[in-house]
This record gives structure tokens, sequence and C-alpha cells, in this order.
């Protein structure tokens, strides 16, 4: 295909209301779009500070085509840098996380200072200026213990999306937390398929039973309605009452929002009974019944924040039709497995979820594949999120390959 004009051409085709047109779901050059206009410019989740409290504390990611170490240095600073030697590019961070001294390229032995800096590269002569051989930088924000990092040579402004989700997650001091699992799941589907997965409850009834024992859908989730549910009203009210936000937060490009909902009744927690999993709480509200905040972040995150512990979903593409999920349970720090929690009744309610959701997006991406698909419409009243979805990424797209044209086609 004739790369940028026909996806261009394919966004422009799309009915409103409606699924988006097969190639954009499976063509190797539509990929190659959505990395270079999406996820190699935008922010993107890469993980919690308190996974890397020590000096020498390290985790790694892959961004499309870019090998990332997000690193601890011995002044508290968080850093991130390309992953890759300055000598012959070998990976100096081999591992998906770890601790070192200093970082050693296995190849051949070239070290950097965990701010980056070069320290040691062996036979290169007395004309060799280590000093201009430091590991690459890669843009790297924290709000409240979620470490956001940039490819780009430029990043977009960040402090915009600080200032506007501060004031939700402050309360929940995630500051004070810990990972207790984590959960990394490969689904054989495009990136696109697994948010709009996310994005939408229709399917909730008849796949999630273990959710749905806590879990009740709500429009405000999707950025529509919300205000004339008396319910929620109230249920926002008592939680603002107790010092947390609540009320739906919209960007205004459609990138991110933040609301908090109520569980079902007598539910305070994603358990397979409804009560909480974790002793202690997050959160120092007073109120018993904070229903969940959730909080999505285009094109790499979902969250759930609850009273006794909170989830972090994070996703990366790996190839057109592979997508990386990860889930972390956070849990307060001092909180002690076996003792204040049990990993099982802790983890049970979103491994099935996560399991279920995976077989979902798996099925669709073999459908979708067929020459055959047709998009079909969403549904107005159980679909509008994953459409607002799909219309941020159409116009994300359209905007950085043409210049900006309105295809919103919800509110």
């Amino acid at each position: 295909m004739n790369s940028k004009d026909s996806v261009i051409s394919l966004i422009q085709q799309r009915k409103a209301k409606h699924a988006l047109p097969r190639e954009l779901y499976i063509e190797p050059e539509v990929y190659r779009h959505d990395l270079d206009q999406i996820w190699h410019k935008d922010w993107v989740f890469a993980g919690h500070t308190f996974e890397i409290e020590k000096p020498g504390q390290y985790f790694t990611l892959q961004i499309g085509d870019y090998p990332v170490a997000v690193v601890m240095g011995k002044d508290g600073q968080v850093r991130a840098f390309h992953n890759a030697c300055r000598h012959r590019g070998a990976k100096v961070c081999e591992h998906g996380k770890g601790k070192v001294a200093k970082m050693v390229c296995p190849y051949h032995k070239w070290t950097y200072e965990l701010d980056g800096n070069l320290l040691f590269a062996g036979n290169m002569g007395a004309d060799f200026d280590k000093s201009q051989y430091g590991l690459k930088t890669v843009h790297c924000e924290i709000v409240h213990t979620y470490i956001y990092v940039c490819v780009a040579q430029k990043a977009p402004d960040f402090e915009g999306f600080r200032q506007s989700v501060s004031p939700f997650i402050a309360p929940h001091f995630l500051e004070n937390c810990k990972v207790a699992f984590e959960s990394n799941l490969v689904e054989k589907g495009n990136w696109k398929l697994v948010f709009e997965n996310n994005r939408e409850c229709y399917h909730c009834d008849g796949t999630h039973p273990e959710l749905m024992n806590s879990f009740v859908e709500n429009l405000s989730v999707a950025g529509v309605g919300g205000d004339d549910d008396p319910e929620l009203v109230a249920h926002w009210h008592r939680c603002e009452a107790a010092g947390m936000p609540s009320r739906l937060l919209m960007d205004p490009d459609g990138r991110f929002r933040m609301t908090r909902i109520p569980l079902s009744a007598g539910a305070v927690s994603y358990t397979m009974d409804g009560q909480p999993a974790v002793a202690g709480r997050l959160d120092q509200s007073g109120e018993d019944d904070i229903g969940a905040l959730l909080y999505f972040n285009y094109p790499s995150t979902w969250n759930h924040f609850l009273g006794d512990h909170a989830l972090s979903f994070r996703v990366l593409p790996m190839g057109p039709g592979e997508t990386l999920v990860t889930t972390k349970w956070l849990v307060p720090k001092a909180a002690v497995e076996g003792v204040d929690y049990d990993l099982d009744r802790l983890t049970k309610v979103w491994l099935a979820t996560n399991d279920q959701d995976r077989q979902l997006v798996e099925g669709t991406h073999a459908g979708v594949s067929s020459p055959s698909y047709e998009p079909g419409p969403f549904s107005e009243n159980a679909e509008n999120g994953v459409c607002q979805f799909d219309d941020w990424y159409c116009e994300t797209l359209l905007k950085r390959l043409q210049g900006p044209i309105p295809l919103r086609s919800v509110g």
C-alpha cells in the first residue's frame, strides 16, 4: 500500500460510530505509522518509582523500535536512557529488571555511571574522548510514582497532564506502595484491539463472571452521561466530601480521562466476594466505600485505584498482531503477604479477567484479518468508550500525517 496516502484514505473512509477498517488493524505499513506517529512521539507509561528505589536498580522496556532502560541514580533521580551501547549498539541493561553498581555493556565492557556518563572504554587509544559517548537520554517525567518516558527528540508538554491528574492520584498515596504481583501477558492481537476491548463492558456479563461480582459499567467511564445518574452523582459527592476528587475529568483532545465509579452493592474491592483483599487502606479519607477510580491515558495505560489496593496496566505493541499487557497489583509497602493479604485472593479476579480478554482480543484479530470483514456499528448504549478511543486514534494519526481534521463522533 502507498503508505501515507493509503492510511489517510483508510481513516477518511471510516464511517462515524463504526469500528476501524480491516487494514488499520493488520497492515504492517499502518503499524509502522502507529509507531512513528504515536508510540515514538507520545509519553508512554514505563513503570513505578517504587520499583527502583535503590541506586542502581533498573527496569527495561521496548517502545516500538526503541529499547529503553529506566535507572535510579546515586542522587535519587530517576533517569531513562536509550538501551544501546555507544560503541556498537549492544543492549547495556540485558534483563527486564535488576540492580547494578555501574552499567556495563556485556559485549566489550564499556562501563557507564548510573547517570549515563561513560567511565571506561578499553583499547580506544589516547585520543578517545569518553565524555562524548555517554548513553543517550530519553525524556523522563514522574507523576505520583508513575514514570512516563518519551523517545522523541522533542517531547510533548507534560506539565498540563501532571496538573490535571495529580489531584485524583495524590489521595491514594501510591508513594507508600509496592508491587505485590506482576503479570505479563502477550496477546496475539493488534494494540488497538486491546484498548478497544478495555474501553467497553458490553462483553462483560457474558465473559467476566469474576469481575462482575464487583464491577458495574457506567457511562461516565466512556466519557458520556453520568451527570443525570443519581447514584453516581451521590457517590461523587460522598467521595469528594472525603477529599477524593471523583467527577469526570476529560482531556480536551481525548487522550486521558479520570473518573470514580461505585462498585456493585456491598462491594468495595475486586475480589470474588467484593470485600477487601488487603488489610489496611491506601487512602486516608475515612470513607469506607470509595468505589474505583478509573484512569486511562492513551496509548499505553489504564488503571484502577481502590480503597485497599490499586492496579496499573501497561500496553506495549510488539508487532502488527502482538501486544504485551503488563498488570501490577499495588499494595501498601508495609503489607506482608500471608498476613495482610493472600496473593490468590488479591489477584484471582484480574488474572481471570485478563486471560478472558486475551482470548477475546485474539479471536477478534483473527476475525478482522479475514478479507470478508466489514466494520460494524458501535452500540450507542454500551460502546461509546471504544468509539471515543477509535476517534482519538483516527484524529491523532490524521493530524500528524496531514494536519488537524475534525472527526469526533462522540463528545
